[in-house]
């Protein structure tokens, strides 16, 4: 597991393999990650956008934005948790992926970025 905190928002991020599979006659290899979003901070806050970047073994790089995450965009109050899971498939046993959330404290309406840290994504077996 990795963390970081950005102005009292902790994230943490959880990495898996799952599996692999062909599409297009390439291999295909699917993680999932699950993500903690922990408001240490005084005042509700919402998560509005993210931004990913996904690294493969490969050097491509996708980037993605989009709103909320997993279609919602929720509002994490004082000492509280916002946790969800998610996926994403590589061309390559390995890489990594790194982004940042778009909050905004709800007491104030001040926006601000939170980090996302860089989390590695690896097919175990595929390391002997």
């Amino acid at each position: 597991m990795v963390e970081q905190l950005t102005d009292g928002i902790k994230v943490s991020v959880e990495t898996r393999f799952e599996s692999t599979f062909y599409r297009d006659y390439k291999m295909r290899y699917v993680f999932s990650y699950i993500v903690t979003i922990e408001n240490t901070t005084k005042d509700p806050v919402q998560l509005t956008s993210r931004h990913w970047e996904i690294n493969d073994a490969l050097n491509t790089t996708e980037i993605v934005d989009g709103d909320g995450v997993i279609g919602e965009k929720p509002i994490i109050l004082p000492g509280k948790k916002h946790i969800y899971g998610s996926n994403c498939m590589l061309l390559s046993p390995f890489g990594a992926m790194k982004g940042y959330y778009i909050m905004v404290n709800l007491t104030g309406t001040r926006r601000f970025r939170v980090m996302i840290p860089s989390f590695k994504l690896s097919q175990t077996s595929a390391m002997n």
